[in-house]
């Protein structure tokens, strides 16, 4: 699943090629993406919309229009957001397509139909999903070590299931809470009240080192994913635990072991994270 570096790569490489342009027409490949409205009122309604700006919030990518609306993406496991020059067949994993003035398309493709769409009025969130409900951004100044310490301090969960949880943090996913806690040295099946303040610093800090290093290195691509331009980021080649079970510890050369946390297969290793 994409996670923040990887949704904020597609929005920085998506912004210089779509804002400023109308959407001309709207073709719609499956219905079911579309979550809040009949596909015919959603074509309707975008129809003549100018994309004024994209942002980002968590996971989710944010394209507001000149009308007072807002499209909500959220690209789920195996959905991209690609921008195309005129012509070419959309393909078999188009779920929708958007045709802007000046000839280009911006293309939803999805092979396994999990990503969702909503058309909303600028800023009522609470109709977008679970967007509403998102906890902080882990990259803006707003938080800080204490705020992380609050969060730690009040659950009893596994640390990991923590940093899933989109309405504590805003945009880990099961790559980088894996990589963030083997940085940090903390077994992830931790209960996340029971850390001591080095403990709890080391994971702020690598959270913010480890997203950092994801965007800069323009995201992972393990299988589906690519940016607005459809290039694959790198930052796979750099993965520590990540997809690496059986394989050797680059830190210290004990065997990577894989278990179960929140439900989502967790990699990590039994010497530097006891």
């Amino acid at each position: 699943m994409p996670e923040l570096p990887e949704v904020e790569t597609t929005r920085k490489s998506l912004l210089p090629l779509v804002r400023g342009r109308t959407i001309e027409t709207v073709e719609v490949f499956y219905d079911g993406v579309i979550k809040n409205m009949p596909a015919l009122e959603f074509c309707q309604t975008l129809t003549g919309q100018r994309i004024e700006d994209v942002n980002r919030r968590g996971k989710y990518l944010l394209f507001h229009l000149s009308g007072g609306y807002s499209l909500v993406v959220h690209l789920r496991m195996t959905g991209q957001l690609v921008f195309l020059g005129p012509g070419g067949l959309p393909g078999p994993n188009a779920r929708l397509v958007f045709f802007l003035s000046g000839g280009g398309q911006l293309r939803f493709m999805d092979t396994r139909k999990l990503g969702t769409v909503h058309l909303v009025p600028t800023g009522c969130w609470k109709q977008a999903g679970g967007l509403a409900e998102l906890g902080p951004e882990p990259l803006e100044e707003g938080f800080t070590l204490e705020a992380f310490v609050g969060l730690l301090k009040n659950s009893k969960c596994a640390v990991k299931s923590l940093l899933l949880d989109q309405r504590r943090i805003a945009g880990i996913g099961n790559i980088y809470a894996d990589e963030i806690l083997f940085a940090a040295g903390i077994n992830p099946r931790r209960p996340a009240n029971g850390l001591d303040p080095v403990e709890r610093e080391r994971i702020y800090n690598a959270i913010r080192d480890k997203l950092g290093q994801g965007l800069q290195h323009r995201g992972t691509t393990i299988r589906d994913y690519v940016d607005g331009k459809g290039e694959r980021g790198d930052f796979q080649e750099h993965l520590q635990v990540y997809s690496r079970a059986g394989k050797l510890c680059q830190r210290c050369g004990a065997t990577l072991v894989k278990c179960v946390v929140a439900g989502r297969g967790t990699v990590f290793c039994p010497r530097c994270q006891r």
